[in-house]
This record gives structure tokens, C-alpha cells and sequence, in this order.
């Protein structure tokens, strides 16, 4: 099988079902697993290369939906009679079954069934071992801080939040990710911020730039403590790497 992944997710999803030595080219912005480094770079998730991709012969496109604007991806693909299939995962029961769907693509049927039983297993487990926590603690996450854009209710980190033991503030907004401002989440009184900047290193993020806000001082902690800034490809990406964060999250709220 050739295989080409146009987005993270679906590179991850491809190795965490053990199927990465089928890959033959992802997009630019892939950056796990090691092995997928001397691939052919097709060009940033949003601009990729057409034409690269069909002089490398693909038996399958793995597509995606799950950041706006990929729909142009799945036009050029149909229009060019391209072998391809679609993901659009919102939770973490569309990873599980991403998992299931990929496979059964790839005539890997019981290969998706083993990975995602072992993801939902994985989860059960985190659930469980977080349920017996007594506090809850409100978490604001933040994708992006101009202008602010934060996950709602319809988010898997909204799903991660419940599982670490805590509470997503924005989980009433029946929303994927939310436009507000810095007014409402003073307003909302969270334990913890969360920064998780899409596209944004985390070497590159600074506490200042959240500690200089005005009404920063109104928040329920006294230090900058409660500010963690967490590697967005663990958080921001629709893949099973998410439980490798929600595992990080729990030790940062609860220890």
C-alpha cells in the first residue's frame, strides 16, 4: 500500500495503528513520528501540492476535515479521481472510530478494531482512576490569544477536561471553538489556564503575555503558577496522542 496523510492527525492515527512504513508522503506540518522525517513534504495542510501527490501513485489519501478550510483538499482529490477517504473527527469517540474506519480502508479490518479497543481501554482507565477525585478544577484553554478562540462544548477538550477530573469553563457553549474575550473568561473564574496555541511551539509561549491582561490579578490564584503551557500537538491535534496529554494534564491539576 502507498499511503499519504494531509494533515497530523492522520499521520498519528496511521503509525498509532502500526501502518506508518506505508507512508509515502504527508504535508508539511507533520512532525511524529521520527521515522516519517525523509517523507516528501507536500506543503502546509491548507496549500497542499496536488499535483505531488498524484505523480506519487497513492493507493489511499488520508483527507480531512478537521481544520476549516481542508474542504479545498477533498475537492481537488475528487475532481482528480484520487483515491481518498475523509476524516472529520470532533470527540474522542470519532478517534476511536477513525481508528476502525482507516483500517477497513487500508484492509487492515482487525488491525483498527485491536487499536481502537486498546484507545478506549486507555481512556477508561484515565476516567476511572480521575473520578475519585473530590475537586473539580474550572480550566480555560486557549487555542489562540488575538482574537481569543477557546474549545466549547462540541471539543474533545471539553471530553479531556471531564476525563483529567476537571471542567472545561466554556463546556455550556454549544460550539466546536468560541470567539470571546479576556472580559468573559476573568468573568468565568477559572483554576487553571491552558495554553495550547495552534501552530505555536511552546518554547515560544511567555506567561507575561497572559499575566499583563488586564483584570489578570481578579483570578482566583496568586501567581502565575496555575499557567501551563502545554504542547499544542498533544492537545490541538484530533488524534489518539490526546490521552498522552490528558495523562500530562492530570499530573499538572492534581499533584
Amino acid at each position: 500500500m502507498r499511503i499519504i496523510s494531509l494533515c497530523p492527525s492522520n499521520t498519528e492515527i496511521i503509525e498509532y495503528l502500526g501502518l506508518t512504513h506505508y507512508l509515502v508522503g504527508v504535508d508539511d506540518f507533520s512532525d511524529w513520528p521520527d521515522s516519517i522525517k525523509g517523507l516528501p513534504r507536500l506543503g502546509p495542510d491548507l496549500s497542499i501540492d496536488m499535483d505531488r501527490v498524484e505523480q506519487l501513485k497513492p493507493d489511499l489519501v488520508l483527507a480531512s476535515l478537521s481544520v476549516p478550510g481542508m474542504e479545498r483538499n477533498v475537492e481537488s482529490l475528487k475532481k482528480r479521481g484520487i483515491p481518498h477517504i475523509v476524516l472529520n473527527p470532533q470527540s474522542l469517540k470519532d478517534i476511536e472510530l477513525d481508528l476502525i474506519t482507516t483500517a477497513e480502508a487500508l484492509g487492515e479490518a482487525s488491525r483498527g478494531l485491536e487499536s481502537a479497543q486498546q484507545f478506549l481501554e486507555r481512556l477508561n482507565n484515565i476516567k476511572q482512576k480521575n473520578s475519585m477525585h473530590i475537586s473539580r478544577p474550572k480550566l480555560y484553554w486557549e487555542w489562540w490569544p488575538k482574537p481569543i478562540f477557546t474549545p466549547g462544548k462540541i471539543n474533545w477538550l471539553t471530553e479531556v477536561s471531564v476525563a483529567a477530573g476537571a471542567i472545561n469553563i466554556f463546556h455550556d457553549v454549544e460550539l466546536a471553538s468560541v470567539q470571546t474575550n479576556w472580559e468573559d473568561v476573568v468573568k468565568r473564574q477559572p483554576d487553571y489556564i491552558c495554553l495550547a496555541w495552534v501552530g505555536v511551539r511552546k518554547e515560544k509561549i511567555q506567561k507575561n503575555l497572559v499575566t499583563k491582561r488586564p483584570g489578570f490579578d481578579d483570578l482566583p490564584f496568586s501567581s502565575d503558577k496555575r499557567i501551563l503551557i502545554l504542547e499544542e500537538e498533544l492537545y490541538c491535534r484530533p488524534s489518539p496522542r490526546l490521552l498522552e496529554g490528558l495523562e500530562k494534564l492530570v499530573t499538572l491539576i492534581h499533584n
